[in-house]
C-alpha cells in the first residue's frame, strides 16, 4: 500500500500481511543482490579462464581488503537508510527529505576519505596479509583500481539505500542489471581484446559503477517525490547527522571488524600457496552468491522493522521475525543437497585446474552444512538493525573477529584437519555468530516487545522522535 501523500515509488510496510510485504519487497532486491555478485563472479570467471589460476588468485587475495574499504562507507549509508525508514514510518515527510540530504553529505565525505587512505596503504596491507610474491603485482593493481572506484560505488549504494528505505526495491534493481551487463561487456573487451589483464577487469568495474550510480541518482531526483528537495532541506541538520552516525558508525565498525576477520582468514589461506588461494577465491565467490538470499531477507526485515518501529507497531516487528525465520529455514533446507551434489560443476565454472576444482568442491561440502546458522545471522541482524540496536552491530563484529582469530589457525594446525580447517572454521564462525545473534534478540525482545506495545527503551527514543 502506497503512502497517501508522496506516493511515487514508495511502499508502506506498516500495514498488510508481513509475509506478502517481505516477499514483494525482497524479490526485486534479491535479483539485484544476485546481479551485484555478478561483478565479482564475472571478474573471477573471465580472469580465471582467460588469464589463468594465478590471476584468479590475485583477484581473490584482495577480496577481504576491498570489503573493508567498502564497508566503512556502506555502514554510514545503511545507518542513514534505517533512520530514513523510521521517519517514513512516522509519516514525517520533511524529516525524510532532510535525512536523504544529510546522509548524502556523510557518504560523500566518507567515500573520499576512505578512498584516498585505502589507495595509500594498499601495498602495506597486502604485505601484512602475506600475499604470495607471484601474485603481489596483480593484486596491488586490482586493489588500487578498486580504491579509486570507492566514491562511484558509494554513489550507487547511497541512492539504493535511500530508495529501499522508502520501500522502493525495484529502481535500484533496474540500474544494477544495466551496470552488470555493462561490466560484463567491458570485462570481455578490456581483458580479451585489449589484453589489460587484471587491471582491465578492475577498470571495467569502476566504469560500470560510475555510470550506473550517476544514472540511478538522476532517476531518483526525476521520479521520486522524496528527492524533490527545497532549499530548507539542503541545510546540514546536526540532529539528523547525529542520528545517522549513531547507527552508521557501529554498522561501519561491525563491517570493518568482519572484514578484518576475513583478512586474518585470508592470511592463513595465503600460507598454503596459490592453489589454495585460487580454491578459496572460487568458494568465496560461490558463498557470496549463497549469502544473497539471506542478506536480502535481512535487508527487507531491516526496512520492514524500521518502518514499523517508527510507527510504534512492535507486535508487527516480532511477527516479521517469525515470518523471516520461516523463509530462511526453507531456503537452507533446499540449498544443502543442491550444494552437496553439484559442487564440482559449480567450481568448474571458475577455473579448469583439476586440483583447484577438487579442493574447492570439498570445501563447499563442508561449509554448506552450516547454511542455516548463516541465515540466523542475517535474519536477526535485519530485525535488530531496523529497530536501531547499535549495540548488536558491535557485538556481532567482535564475535566475528574473535572467531576468525582463533579457529582458522587452531583448526589448520590440527593434523586431522590441516588445510580443510580453513573451511571448517568458516562454518564454526557462522554457528557461534548465529547463536550470539539469537541470544541478543531474546534479551532485547524481553526489554522491548513484552508488555505494552508503546514501550520504548530510553536508549532508542531519539530514533523515533515525534513529528
Amino acid at each position: 500500500m502506497a503512502k497517501a501523500t508522496l506516493k511515487s515509488h514508495t511502499l508502506n510496510m506498516t500495514e498488510g500481511n508481513p509475509t506478502g510485504l517481505l516477499v514483494r519487497f525482497a524479490i526485486p532486491m534479491l535479483i539485484g543482490n544476485l546481479f551485484q555478485q555478478v561483478y565479482n563472479v564475472v571478474d573471477s570467471i573471465i580472469v580465471g579462464r582467460y588469464i589463468g589460476a594465478e590471476a584468479l588468485a590475485a583477484v581473490g587475495a584482495t577480496s577481504s581488503t576491498t570489503f573493508l574499504f567498502f564497508a566503512l562507507c556502506n555502514g554510514i549509508g545503511n545507518g542513514g537508510g534505517i533512520v530514513t525508514s523510521q521517519c517514513f514510518g512516522t509519516g514525517d515527510d520533511r524529516k525524510v527529505k532532510t535525512c536523504i540530504v544529510n546522509t548524502a553529505y556523510l557518504m560523500m565525505a566518507m567515500s573520499i576519505l576512505v578512498g584516498a587512505l585505502a589507495f595509500l596503504i594498499s601495498r602495506p596491507l597486502l604485505v601484512l596479509l602475506d600475499t604470495p610474491a607471484d601474485i603481489m603485482a596483480d593484486s596491488l593493481v586490482y586493489l588500487r583500481f578498486q580504491c579509486i572506484g570507492i566514491i562511484f560505488i558509494a554513489v550507487y549504494n547511497y541512492a539504493a539505500s535511500m530508495l529501499r528505505a522508502l520501500g522502493d526495491s525495484r529502481t535500484p534493481l533496474y540500474f544494477l542489471i544495466f551496470s552488470c551487463l555493462l561490466n560484463t561487456v567491458l570485462d570481455l573487451f578490456f581483458v580479451t581484446r585489449l589484453h589489460m589483464g587484471v587491471a582491465g577487469a578492475a577498470f571495467a568495474t569502476v566504469v560500470s559503477q560510475l555510470i550506473s550510480g550517476a544514472a540511478c541518482l538522476v532517476f531518483a531526483f526525476k521520479t521520486n517525490e522524496y528527492f524533490k528537495l527545497d532549499r530548507e532541506h539542503m541545510r546540514p541538520d546536526r540532529d539528523m547527522i547525529s542520528r545517522a552516525l549513531k547507527l552508521g558508525i557501529p554498522l561501519s565498525m561491525q563491517f570493518a571488524m568482519i572484514s578484518i576477520s576475513c583478512m586474518v582468514l585470508q592470511r592463513v589461506v595465503n600460507g598454503f600457496g596459490a592453489v589454495a588461494v585460487a580454491a578459496f577465491t572460487a568458494t568465496s565467490r560461490i558463498e557470496m552468491v549463497i549469502h544473497q538470499p539471506y542478506q536480502t531477507l535481512g535487508q527487507a526485515l531491516s526496512t520492514y522493522c524500521g518502518q514499523n518501529y517508527g510507527a510504534k507497531k512492535n507486535d508487527r516487528v516480532v511477527l516479521g521475525l517469525k515470518k523471516g525465520t520461516l523463509l530462511m529455514v526453507i531456503f537452507s533446507i533446499i540449498m544443502l543437497p543442491v550444494m552437496q551434489l553439484f559442487c564440482e560443476p559449480i567450481i568448474r565454472i571458475f577455473v579448469e585446474d583439476n586440483e583447484v576444482i577438487a579442493m574447492g568442491a570439498q570445501a563447499i561440502r563442508i561449509t554448506s552444512l552450516f547454511y542455516v546458522f548463516l541465515g540466523v545471522i542475517y535474519v536477526v541482524r535485519g530485525v535488530l538493525n531496523g529497530i536501531g540496536d547499535s549495540v548488536f552491530a558491535f557485538i556481532n563484529g567482535v564475535v566475528e573477529v574473535i572467531c576468525r582469530l582463533i579457529f582458522p589457525a587452531l583448526m589448520t594446525a590440527m593434523p586431522i584437519m590441516g588445510l580443510w580447517g580453513i573451511w571448517w572454521s568458516v562454518g564454526v564462525t557462522w554457528f557461534i555468530s548465529g547463536f550470539t545473534a539469537y541470544l541478543r534478540y531474546v534479551w532485547y525482545k524481553r526489554k522491548l516487545f513484552e508488555g505494552s506495545e508503546q514501550m520504548e527503551p530510553r536508549h532508542y527514543k531519539p530514533l523515533i522522535a515525534a513529528k
